[in-house]
């Protein structure tokens, strides 16, 4: 078996806020993760559909960024973007 080559391999302090909410559809359980690695980023788990994104401001303003990386409808994708503006 060769060596595994690892391009890094690093821990880091985080800091995570967990939040549940309910919109007029869907449940939202997320994971909202704050680290140095993304340039001020922040990585977001959606635990209910274990999809993800790493999100900033501008990310949020670009079209259909949230209904492509969370598989959302548009109605939801909105409430999501109401409450990531609020937190990003």
């Amino acid at each position: 078996m060769s060596e595994r080559f690892f391009l890094y391999d690093e821990n880091e302090p985080t800091d995570t806020r967990y939040v549940s909410f309910m919109g007029e559809a869907q449940r939202f359980d997320l994971a909202i993760v704050q680290t140095n690695r993304y340039y001020g980023k922040k990585l977001v788990l959606d635990m209910q559909s274990s999809r993800y994104g790493i999100i900033g401001q501008d990310d949020l303003e670009e079209e259909g960024y949230l209904e492509q990386a969370f598989r959302l409808d548009d109605d939801d994708a909105e409430e999501l973007r109401d409450f990531l503006k609020e937190v990003i």
